[in-house]
C-alpha cells in the first residue's frame, strides 16, 4: 500500500522544524535504527508522518495533541533522522517496525494516527497486530491505488532518482537535508518511493477486518475524491443507518471530511487535531 503523492507534503515543512522539540531516541528494532520523539504525557499516541516528510510535518498539531497525550512521533524508514536499510519501502514492512517499537517501549495499546504514507503504515499495524492498537486514525490515505485522481498517478510515475536534482528546490528536500543522517541518499529515497507508488494495491477486502474503532479523515480537496473516504467509512460499517435520537445507532468508527483542506496542508491544519481529539477521548 503506497499512499504517497509526488509533491507529497510539500507545504511549509521548512517553517515547521522549530515546532517539534521532543525528547529524541533511537530504537534498534526489526533490523532498523528507528528514530522517535516523545512529547507530552498521558495516554500514548503513535504519530506517523507522510511520504518524503518527518515528524516535523505535523507542526503545531503535534503540540496540541501532546497537551493531552503522550505523543510518540516516529521518523519512518529512510525519512527524517531514520537512515535507510537494505529493503524496499513498503507500508507493510514499516508497520512491523512500528509494532516492534510499541513492544520495545512496552506501550499499553496506544492509539495510532497516520497521515498519507503513515496512514498506510498505521492501517497495517492495526490489521496485523490488533492486540497492540486501541484506536486507529487514517488521514488522507486511500485504500486502493485507483482512488487517486488520474493526474496524481501521472505525477507519481515521475518520481525517480533522475528527479532528485530538480526536487532539491523543494521544501521536502530542505527538510530531508536538514535531518537525514545521509543526505546523499536523497536519490535512493526517491527511487524507492517511486517503485512503491508504481505497485497496484486494493485493500477493500481488508478494511472490514480492522478491529480497532477507526476514524477516516480526508480533505475535500485531497488527492482522491471525498467519495473514496465515504467508501472506506462504509467498509468499516459506517453510514448504514440513522444514529438515533440518543446516538445509540452510531457506528463504532467515524468519518471527517475537512472543508477547504488539501493533501499538502492537512498535517498543519488546526482542524486536524480538533477533529481527532474528540474521537480519541470518547
Amino acid at each position: 500500500m503506497s499512499s504517497i503523492s509526488t509533491d507529497v507534503e510539500r507545504d511549509e515543512q521548512g517553517e515547521r522544524g522549530s515546532e517539534t522539540k521532543g525528547q529524541g531516541h533511537y530504537a534498534d528494532v526489526n533490523g532498523i535504527k528507528l528514530y522517535y520523539e516523545i512529547h507530552g504525557t498521558g495516554r500514548p499516541l503513535i504519530l506517523l508522518h507522510g511520504g518524503l516528510g518527518a515528524i516535523e510535518m505535523f507542526g503545531p498539531n503535534l503540540t496540541i495533541l501532546a497537551k493531552r497525550h503522550q505523543v510518540i512521533g516516529v521518523d519512518l524508514q529512510a525519512h527524517g533522522r531514520t537512515a535507510d536499510i537494505d529493503r524496499p519501502i513498503r507500508t507493510e514492512l514499516m508497520a512491523e517496525d512500528i509494532a516492534a517499537l510499541i513492544k520495545h517501549m512496552k506501550l499499553e495499546r496506544p492509539d495510532v494516527v497516520g497521515y498519507s504514507l503513515g496512514g498506510g503504515v498505521a492501517f497495517f499495524v492495526a490489521l496485523r497486530h490488533p492486540e497492540l492498537v486501541r484506536k486507529l486514525v487514517i488521514v488522507s490515505t486511500p485504500i486502493k491505488r485507483n482512488a487517486f485522481y488520474p493526474d496524481i498517478l501521472v505525477q507519481q510515475g515521475q518520481v525517480t532518482p533522475a528527479a532528485a536534482e530538480a526536487m532539491k528546490q523543494t521544501p521536502m528536500y530542505q527538510l530531508y537535508a536538514s535531518l537525514a543522517p545521509r543526505p546523499e541518499d536523497w536519490p535512493r529515497l526517491l527511487g524507492k518511493i517511486g517503485d512503491a507508488m508504481k505497485e497496484d494495491f486494493d485493500l477493500s477486502g481488508e478494511v472490514g477486518k480492522i478491529e480497532a474503532p477507526t476514524m477516516v479523515v480526508a480533505g475535500d480537496a485531497d488527492i482522491f475524491p471525498p467519495a473514496h473516504a465515504v467508501e472506506v467509512f462504509g467498509l468499516l460499517g459506517g453510514g448504514k443507518q440513522d444514529g438515533g435520537w440518543d446516538g445509540s445507532g452510531r457506528p463504532r468508527s467515524r468519518l471527517a471530511i475537512l472543508p477547504g483542506v488539501t493533501h499538502y496542508s492537512m498535517g498543519t491544519e488546526p482542524a486536524l487535531a480538533a477533529t481527532v481529539l474528540p474521537f480519541l477521548e470518547e
